[in-house]
């Protein structure tokens, strides 16, 4: 693997608008995403990981500018994008892709799949016999037959349309692919093979990716580094085996516990987090994690605890450990 970061972002936000009244008035706002900081190595495969509504997605759509951020920077390769407009960021469209969490929403049904992965090929200006056999060949490439093609969305299982999403997303030849939850609306048994797919994948076309998932044992099979969300901050990043056989931040153990032991004899009594989760509109002063955690001293109230180094390429936000 390559130690060149491909992607580096700093200080990333989002902030979405309260709004109220027939005039729209502002009153507030969510902030969904809160000076995110973090590179992706070239080669690497990245894991974000946290629970729903944390915002791991905002996050992954802001990678892509497909929301537009409300603070911070990223590069990618070399290059910042966040500043650049429609026609400056279109060569970097071809080298970023996204698979799409819902399999059953992200493909037109009106269309056959042949046109569906084929129209990024055309609009780059190829020819209809160019268009037409590489679609067959990647879709070969993802386990479904020629015939595929000629059909619609509706013809094919959850796990045969996320492949069809999947195709899509790499006949430009991207460098980079964001997997948004991709295994999430399929049964366990299509997940598993979904996700070989990828692994696959990944070494045919030399893909540098992001993984965004809340199931953990599916991040640590499958990513090389992790890094936590909680409430729009990360907690803890570093490497996925280190992070998962000794997590340091209370947030990160909590999450570590509640992965399913199948063997009875091998379970643990785990204890949960205290209380609710806070409302991302109006979230707790200093470390969000504060009104949960059983650890919590005063400091713990009032600042907010920034990702420092605590060796073995690991880094943590917690004023207590």
């Amino acid at each position: 693997m390559n130690a060149t970061p491909l992607l580096k972002v700093h200080n990333l936000s989002k902030v979405f608008p309260v709004k109220v009244g027939i005039l729209g008035k502002i009153i507030g706002g969510v902030r969904a995403v809160d000076r995110v900081t973090f590179d992706v190595q070239s080669g690497e495969i990245f894991g974000l990981v946290g629970e729903s509504g944390c915002g791991k997605t905002t996050l992954g759509r802001m990678l892509l500018r497909l929301i537009e951020p409300s603070g911070g920077s990223v590069v990618f390769d070399g290059e910042e994008i966040t500043a650049m407009d429609r026609k400056q960021l279109r060569p970097f469209r071809r080298r970023m892709q996204i698979v799409f969490q819902d399999p059953f929403g992200s493909l037109n049904p009106r269309k056959t799949v042949g046109s569906i992965v084929g129209e990024p090929l055309r609009i780059a200006g190829k020819s209809a016999g160019e268009v037409a056999s590489e679609v067959e060949e990647l879709l070969r490439t993802v386990g479904l037959p020629e015939v595929s093609s000629s059909r619609y969305p509706h013809e094919f299982s959850g796990g045969q349309r996320q492949r069809i999403g999947v195709a899509r997303s790499l006949i430009l030849r991207p460098e980079f692919l964001l997997a948004d939850e991709p295994v999430s609306a399929l049964d366990v048994s299509i997940q598993a093979q979904i996700l070989n797919l990828l692994m696959e994948l990944k070494e045919h076309f030399s893909l540098t990716m992001l993984f965004i998932s809340h199931d953990l044992r599916v991040i640590r099979s499958l990513c090389d580094t992790v890094a936590v969300m909680y409430l729009g901050r990360l907690v803890e990043v570093g490497p996925v085996e280190k992070v998962y056989t000794n997590p340091v931040h209370p947030y990160t153990e909590v999450l570590t516990q509640s992965i399913p032991e199948p063997d009875p004899k091998r379970r643990k009594k785990t204890h949960g987090p205290e209380g609710e989760i806070p409302s991302p509109s109006s979230p707790p002063p200093g470390c969000h994690f504060h009104t949960r955690c059983s650890l919590r001293i005063d400091r713990c109230f009032e600042q907010v605890p920034e990702l420092s180094e605590r060796g073995e390429g690991r880094r943590v936000a917690c004023h207590v450990r």
